[in-house]
């Protein structure tokens, strides 16, 4: 009868237990996109022999998970609840990618990023974001990425785009952002213009050469040009059915052919789009 007891009471400690994983972070990232999502980016690295890592997950709301090792192979995992079970098998690194927009929150024309985190992160911010407030002095600042250090942190930003309030001291500052916004979208669209007109300058035969330079799959060389021959952008579902991929795959291309620099993913109100960067 003890024994019995003894067993039911095992039995429910282990239910009752949390998942415990032994592995570190070595990086995480959040990207934030106009639109208040965010791609969550973990870079972990089980330790020897384990079979499972539970990793909690920023957010409530998940989209578009990757979990794959260094190689780019994928990895076995499942969902239970805002915990992401991995199963690493061989993998001595990890990476796990998901959008989500509950981190996010907008007040008038601020919005806060909020995590709370026992590691260190690098939030990169939209382009044309202007910081307002730091919960904390951040680790380190580099462009438009500041890398926050453990713990409640929040990051408010606005964009540069602000109302005229009249007065000399708000006349001034409103000439000077103008100004130099002005002076910013002259030159983008320069470099548009200028980059437009190189992509034009090229031939298919040239791209396809250029191609054949690079290590490439025949997969990722269609995509490729078929991205060229639809002016350097499309959606990714549009890509995915001209060259005839599973959603899946096309989406782990898509992320190899971005670490390689050759693409860059937009992240739109309702698909992804591709732009091409060769």
């Amino acid at each position: 009868m003890k024994v019995g007891k003894i067993t039911v009471l095992l039995m429910a400690v282990l239910l009752l237990t949390p998942w415990t994983s032994a592995y570190s972070v070595s990086s995480l990232v959040l990207t934030v996109y106009e639109d208040g999502y965010v791609k969550v980016e973990y870079e972990i690295t089980p330790e020897d022999y384990e079979s499972q890592i539970g990793l909690p997950l920023p957010g409530g709301h998940y989209e578009n998970f990757i979990v794959e090792d260094s190689w780019g192979n994928p990895v076995n995992f499942k969902l239970n609840n805002d915990t992401l079970i991995v199963y690493p098998g061989g993998a001595s690194v990890v990476r796990v990618s998901y959008y989500t927009p509950d981190l996010t929150s907008k007040r008038g024309i601020v919005w806060t990023l909020q995590l709370n985190s026992s590691y260190s992160f690098t939030v990169v911010l939209p382009e044309g974001a202007v910081v307002v407030d730091l919960s904390e002095v951040p680790l380190e600042i580099a462009g438009s990425s500041i890398t926050m250090p453990p713990g409640n942190q929040s990051v408010s930003y606005t964009f540069q785009e602000r109302p005229y309030r009249g007065g000399s001291g708000d006349e001034t500052t409103v000439i000077l952002v103008l100004g130099i916004l002005t002076a910013g979208a002259v030159g983008v669209g320069l470099v548009l213009w200028l980059g437009r007109g190189r992509r034009k300058s090229l031939t298919e035969d040239e791209f396809r050469k250029r191609l054949e330079s690079l290590e490439l799959t025949e997969e990722e060389k269609r995509a490729l040009l078929y991205l060229f021959g639809r002016g350097g952008r499309a959606s990714q579902a549009e890509v995915r059915e001209a060259i005839g991929l599973p959603k899946t795959t096309a989406w782990r291309m898509f992320r190899r052919l971005e670490r390689k620099g050759l693409v860059r993913i937009l992240k739109g109100k309702k698909e992804n789009w591709v732009e091409l960067k060769l």
